[in-house]
């Protein structure tokens, strides 16, 4: 699975990280890498790439590397699996990708926290190892993380179930219909604000889980929820 890494990318070793603890082999991709190393799937970490000069994800999409992205992407027979994290999502929209646009956060402040999320569509490459409805908990951290799109859109999403993820409890940045990650209509292109690298390992993620949702004294097995992600693009492949 390739991990791509654009200048001032912040989270491509904790994705590498994540792909090898669901079982998979992390490939190091360069921006300016002119082939995809024959990878069988592919994530956009987050980060602040380019120092998000002009937009975030703006600079990105014209990486060299991007070109072999899109196409692959939307390959008829067999669509390269691309997932999208934060600075990652971004990228897809700049990309066309995947719909709708990013902008500051409605509190105009960089975020930090655990985020609740629901799961709105389990049929995707990225998500077909949770359930739909089911409740996980997720790190979010990002200054420009409010998906906005026309009404036409939203509703275009909302009627295809490309809707993948929810944010559940609170709206956090402002995102129109709470809506924290989506998919193009094929469900192998995924893009997320909040970051599933960050819980994948016993002990290192959020201190509870969808499941396990407690303060004080929550087993340390808890806060893996983001390891789905991870699981699922490499079931989808296993068995397409």
């Amino acid at each position: 699975m390739g991990v791509v890494t654009f200048p001032g990318t912040l989270d491509d070793r904790d994705a590498a990280r994540a792909v090898a603890l669901a079982g998979g082999t992390a490939v190091s991709l360069w921006h300016g890498d002119e082939t995809l190393k024959d990878v069988d799937a592919v994530v956009l970490p987050g980060g602040f790439s380019y120092g998000d000069y002009l937009r975030a994800g703006a600079i990105s999409r014209f990486a060299p590397l991007m070109d072999k992205i899109i196409n692959a992407a939307k390959a008829p027979s067999a669509p390269l699996p691309v997932l999208g994290i934060c600075n990652g999502f971004q990228v897809l929209t700049e990309a066309h990708l995947l719909p709708g646009s990013m902008i500051k956060n409605e509190n105009l402040h960089f975020m930090c926290r655990d985020q609740r999320l629901r799961v709105e569509n389990a049929s995707t490459s990225w998500t077909n190892q949770f359930s739909t409805g089911q409740e996980i908990v997720i790190p979010l951290k990002n200054q420009d993380g409010q998906f906005i799109a026309d009404a036409h859109v939203l509703d275009e999403l909302e009627g295809e179930g490309r809707v993948v993820f929810r944010y559940e409890g609170s709206n956090p940045n402002g995102s129109r219909r709470g809506i924290a990650g989506i998919s193009n209509a094929a469900g192998n292109v995924v893009g997320l604000m909040p970051h599933p690298e960050h819980a994948v390992e016993p002990g290192f993620g959020p201190d509870s889980s969808g499941s396990d949702a407690r303060f004080g004294d929550t087993p340390l097995a808890s806060g893996t929820d983001g390891l789905g992600l991870f699981t699922s693009v490499l079931h989808s492949l296993v068995t397409r």
